[in-house]
């Protein structure tokens, strides 16, 4: 079992020397890849009465693509999305940049998408909101198209490709591409298309139901289970002993990755959260 971290986008967001003391300390520590999360726009609720979604205007997001061009350049960590929001961005270029993240890495990426819950971000960036799970399985099945033939011509609901290509190609063809799941209909998308998923719950009998869809679904497109990864997550909450014990949890339930998450934890700086994930690391035996 891999384990990473959760770089926190929404405490170190806005400073670029955080960004990389951040990224190199988490190398030191021991851990195997660092993974992040996507917004492009956040709503302002001084315009959007009733506003509840968990991020706003004034919520720092790095751009992930952007982000990893950089930290490929630092780190020889591999690099996650987990998740971008595919339907709102254009199929092509996704493919172009994660073609190229994946170029400078050496191959060390893994795409993770999901559909997204913000309907003012699919609206500013021109995209409709109600067809964003059946766009995701076209672009999924376009993108690996790109990222594997040198020329492809594709007629599809959503994207049109007329004999056009990618240059230079990835290093991985494909680049895996993992589903973040929450919802039955999203546990089906992900064993029937997916290398791996993000399950959105802690071990027990609600992960325990989840997979067993995720499963079902891949075993009906005649795909095997077992070669599917599963990546959960740790919220570090100040107790080094319940993140070893959790982990174990997550190692019994069969995940493959696993990445501890120190956001919300009251971690004011980029030493706070690197100290935080080195009493991890020890609790883990990452450092020997």
């Amino acid at each position: 079992m891999r384990i990473g971290v959760v770089f926190p986008q929404t405490e170190l967001g806005g400073d670029a020397g955080a960004l990389r003391a951040y990224a190199q300390g988490v190398e030191e520590l021991g851990y195997a890849h660092v993974m992040t999360f996507d917004h492009v726009l956040g709503a302002d609720p001084d315009v959007h009465r009733g506003w509840d979604g968990p991020y706003d205007v004034h919520t720092t997001f790095h751009e992930p693509f952007v982000m990893f061009g950089y930290l490929a350049a630092l780190t020889s960590l591999e690099l996650v999305t987990s998740i971008i929001i595919l339907p709102q961005r254009q199929t092509a270029l996704v493919a172009k940049q994660a073609a190229e993240v994946d170029l400078l890495t050496g191959g060390r990426f893994r795409l993770g998408v999901g559909l997204g819950w913000n309907r003012v971000e699919f609206e500013a960036l021109g995209q409709d909101f109600s067809t964003r799970g059946r766009r995701s399985e076209e672009q999924i099945a376009l993108m690996r198209r790109l990222w594997t033939e040198q020329t492809v011509t594709f007629d599809g609901e959503f994207d049109r490709v007329t004999g056009a290509g990618l240059a230079p190609m990835p290093v991985q063809r494909p680049i895996p591409v993992w589903i973040g799941a929450q919802a039955p209909p999203s546990y089906r998308r992900a064993g029937r298309l997916a290398d791996g998923w993000f399950p959105q719950m802690s071990p027990g009998p609600k992960l325990d139901e989840a997979k067993a869809m995720v499963e079902e679904a891949a075993a009906q497109a005649g795909r095997d289970p077992s070669t599917l990864g599963m990546e959960g997550r740790l919220a570090w909450r100040g107790d080094a002993d319940e993140v070893a014990e959790l982990a174990g949890r997550w190692r019994d339930s069969g995940a493959t990755h696993i990445a501890i998450d120190t956001m919300r934890a009251g971690l004011a700086t980029v030493d706070d959260h690197l100290a935080a994930l080195a009493s991890a690391a020890d609790a883990l035996g990452l450092r020997g």
